[in-house]
């Protein structure tokens, strides 16, 4: 008998809190105590998601293309490093501003024979 509690003393400790603590808390504790560690578990993982997703979108809204030579810098200065162009002026022509009939292409079809 000796030897069996010294084997399984973890087992021991553990059953005894769990008959001591299930009748003082009740089921309901350790079904939301488990309950909220897989929260924890799966909620985590998606919290870090959305910071790398947030974090994401602010280094790519600082990230500038010259149009003259299409070098691509972050924003830190004012003139592109290769041609010198002005950056602060590319920043407000941006494509979605464009009227639609700027950016559409008209194309004239002609009879195959």
């Amino acid at each position: 008998m000796n030897y069996f509690i010294k084997a399984n003393k973890n087992l021991l400790i553990y059953s005894l809190i769990i008959l001591i603590v299930i009748p003082i808390f009740g089921i309901n504790f350790f079904i939301s105590f488990l309950g909220n560690i897989l929260l924890l578990f799966f909620l985590i993982p998606l919290l870090l998601v959305i910071l790398v997703f947030i974090g994401f979108n602010s280094y790519k809204s600082k990230i500038k293309t010259c149009n003259n030579c299409g070098t691509i810098s972050l924003g830190l200065s004012e003139n592109c490093m290769r041609c010198g162009a002005n950056l602060e002026n590319i920043s407000n022509n941006n494509e979605y501003d464009k009227n639609p009939s700027e950016s559409t292409i008209e194309v004239k079809a002609e009879e195959v024979k």
